[in-house]
């Protein structure tokens, strides 16, 4: 709720900012590649921080839009901010604004999958190479750290874990550290991605793994958020801290 108040209020103030603004000539639509003036004073960075909230928050970048299409959206929204009379109905196009969105969505999502399944690829091709990296379940390369003692969990157990998450140019996603430290979980394909699953029935507790996950085992051609694109393999460094009953 309040982060709905947010965005409203924000958007509010980027009509007023445009509406508040002495008329002028429009300047011609940029070229390919051109930009705005790089920002300079703190309230030109403020606006500009606004700019990038509404084109993110709008998800206006899973439209691709070109140089001249993206004109015709700024176009739009000063418009719309200034309180000219519009050049088109919106509720007339708005289904097919919807149906652009879909479309494009789903055309930037199965090519950003391509280009992600080929470097994950390539990447895993060379950690299968590795010394002391095998291959288990349906396709998980598994790199032991530490070996743990006594019995390992089976599906439905309650584990306790630390955990790391990189893509595989070793950006971090996500730790149990962000998260105030160890996390206990249950151990369910309904509940965790096929990766950790498969890793934890070949670890016991007190036994520290790296896991090479393909995107299949992962997020998918769906991707997870912003960090984690369609297609991306994973990279876990997992430790199995004790099964929890």
């Amino acid at each position: 709720m309040k982060r709905l108040v947010v965005s409203s209020i924000l958007v509010a103030l980027a009509a007023g900012c445009v509406a508040a603004a002495d008329p002028a000539p429009k300047p011609a639509a940029p070229s390919a590649g051109a930009t705005a003036a790089d920002p300079k004073t703190e309230e030109e960075k403020t606006f500009y921080a606004l700019g990038l909230f509404l084109a993110q928050r709008g998800q206006l970048s899973s439209f691709g839009c070109k140089p001249g299409e993206l004109a015709m959206v700024q176009a739009g929204l000063a418009d719309g901010a200034l309180g000219n009379t519009p050049k088109v109905d919106i509720q007339t196009y708005l289904p097919k604004l919807q149906s652009m969105a879909q479309d494009r969505f789903s055309a930037n999502k199965s090519a950003t999958a391509a280009v992600e399944k080929k470097k994950s690829k390539d990447f895993l091709d060379k950690i299968a190479a590795k010394e002391g990296v095998k291959k288990v379940g349906s396709g998980l390369f598994l790199e032991t750290i530490t070996e743990g003692k006594g019995t390992g969990p089976v599906s439905g157990d309650n584990v306790k874990v630390n955990y790391k998450g990189t893509t595989i140019d070793g950006k971090e996603f996500d730790s149990s550290e962000k998260h105030g430290g160890p996390s206990t979980m249950r151990l369910d394909p309904s509940n965790l991605i096929k990766c950790w699953c498969e890793a934890l029935e070949y670890m016991k507790p007190g036994g520290k793994a790296k896991l090479y996950c393909p995107s299949d085992l992962a997020y998918g051609d769906d991707g997870h958020g912003p960090d984690i694109p369609p297609g991306a393999a994973l990279v876990f460094e997992l430790e199995l801290i004790e099964i929890v009953k």
